[in-house]
């Protein structure tokens, strides 16, 4: 399934699509692609903190835009979509708000049966959620690989690695453990779940999208315990996200 940044999805048949062959609507782009099958959940995040749950099996085909998702759920006044997710019930995610907290949850804890959705992400007022991030070699039920590692980035450019064994995995939701330790007036850009790189993305001189991407030796230099405020990050720019990339 494709979504775009302006929230229309829609479904294609087949595997290994090329994203750069997707078209899209004048000043729209990707948000990001999920390899799924019709037994699996759409998720969508809410600026609130709701989330909403739309089965795959009823996504529109992939001709022409697709649909707006929030034709597919009832929104309450004022919240905007940030963020989409797609899986098995078993697929497991890492959520994060920009006030530097986050939690593992699974999709089947996120699927309501209401179009309205339910309350999952605590989001205090001047947050925001940061981008979901997939987690892989394990669950909530059995420990997980020594491998498996979560980095943060704050907007103020400080950059921190720990074990993701110190998280919880939080059924009904809430606002979860603190990740790292912000400075005043800093805030979380993303969190990222890894077994060996990750891409920071950000904004540069003169507002120009720039990225970097962090190999293991990087992100070991920053490895403490969760909640440490960690090390300065000398990027050249300010970071906006961070992208599992391996």
């Amino acid at each position: 399934m494709v979504v775009s940044e302006k929230g229309w999805v829609r479904a294609r048949n087949g595997h290994s699509h090329d994203p750069s062959s997707f078209a899209f609507k004048a000043g729209d782009g990707l948000y990001g692609t999920f390899e799924c099958r019709t037994v699996d959940t759409f998720i969508a995040f809410g600026s609130n903190g709701r989330i909403y749950s739309v089965p795959v099996s009823l996504l529109p085909g992939a001709r022409g835009d697709g649909q707006p998702v929030t034709t597919l759920v009832d929104l309450e006044a004022g919240t905007q979509l940030l963020h989409y997710v797609a899986g098995p019930a078993n697929a497991t995610y890492l959520l994060s708000s920009s006030g530097g907290y986050g939690f593992l949850a699974n999709i089947e804890h996120m699927i309501s049966r209401n179009k309205s959705g339910k309350a999952f992400v605590t989001v205090n007022e001047g947050e925001t959620m940061c981008r979901p991030s997939p987690v892989s070699g394990g669950s909530g039920e059995t420990p997980w690989p020594v491998a498996v590692n979560v980095a943060c980035a704050s907007v103020g450019g400080r950059f921190l690695t720990f074990a993701i064994g110190e998280l919880k995995t939080m059924e009904k939701g809430g606002r979860g453990l603190m990740l790292i330790d912000l400075e005043a007036k800093d805030s979380l850009a993303g969190a990222a779940a890894y077994t060996r790189s990750v891409r920071i993305d950000g904004i540069g001189r003169g507002g120009k999208a720039r990225e970097e991407i962090l190999e293991i030796r990087s992100l070991n230099n920053a490895k403490a315990t969760r909640a440490k405020k960690g090390k300065v990050a000398d990027l050249g720019f300010k970071p906006s996200g961070v992208i599992r990339m391996e």
